[in-house]
């Protein structure tokens, strides 16, 4: 049986020492070592010359945390909410419950200095880097005149970081985004059809609130379905691969 810290670490996954975790999250070590002793994070685990590990869920739920702050949550309520997730939630659960949270709150475009993205990407950020979030819009030049200004999607930013180490090329991460944008687009479309039927006949207060209501619960259906389907797909993928 393993245990949290184990889980959170994952077979196969990156082992970070706390230096690394802090650098990857964004955060500084002592930030790290406070939510622990909170309980907010699981402790790492010990490996040799008793060094602490973490993994892939660390960096997750650090993630679900800084996205909870920004939503105007204090400690108190965050521990509440961490403290009701099942125990058993992998990394790629937790990046659900960070993007459910997220669809909560508006668009938000800020203009930063190259230091402070890097900061929020919690890397160093190449020209080559640069390059490859604009062309995912998730940066753009903030002004003309001040080259080291930058306009961020700050919703978009980690995702973009992310796909930064992923071994595709640059082609098919802008094809993948166009596919998710438009089958996104016309799922919301036919979802808002669908409710506006129900709301037709309602005052315009309570089609506000059914809205306020509903964003966060379809924006996590979608996100689940989707995940189901892709797993499900690729399980398909590697099945046929093995037999051809």
């Amino acid at each position: 049986m393993t245990t949290d810290a184990e889980d959170q670490t994952e077979p196969g996954g990156p082992a970070l020492t706390i230096d690394e975790l802090a650098a990857r999250a964004g955060v500084t070590v002592r930030t790290i070592r406070f939510y622990g002793s909170k309980g907010l994070l699981p402790p790492p685990v010990i490996g040799p010359r008793r060094v602490g590990h973490y993994g892939p869920g660390h960096v997750a739920r650090l993630a679900l945390i800084e996205e909870l702050q920004q939503q105007g949550m204090t400690l108190a309520a965050i521990e509440r909410y961490l403290r009701q997730l099942p125990p058993e939630l992998t990394p790629h659960d937790l990046a659900i419950h960070r993007a459910v949270v997220a669809s909560w709150a508006p668009d938000a475009v800020e203009t930063v200095s190259r230091r402070e993205l890097e900061r929020r990407a919690g890397r160093s950020l190449a020209p080559g880097d640069i390059e490859r979030l604009a062309a995912m819009g998730v940066v753009a030049p903030g002004d003309e005149a001040d080259a080291d200004a930058f306009r961020v999607d700050s919703g978009l930013l980690r995702l973009g970081v992310q796909l930064l180490d992923v071994p595709l090329s640059q082609d098919a991460i802008l094809a993948a985004r166009k596919v998710l944008i438009e089958h996104s687009r016309a799922a919301a479309h036919e979802l808002s059809q669908l409710f506006r039927g129900e709301v037709a006949e309602r005052d315009t207060r309570d089609v506000k609130s059914l809205s306020a209501h509903m964003h966060p619960l379809v924006v996590q259906a979608l996100l689940t379905t989707f995940q189901r389907s892709l797993r499900e797909e690729l399980s398909e993928w590697l099945t046929r691969s093995r037999t051809d």
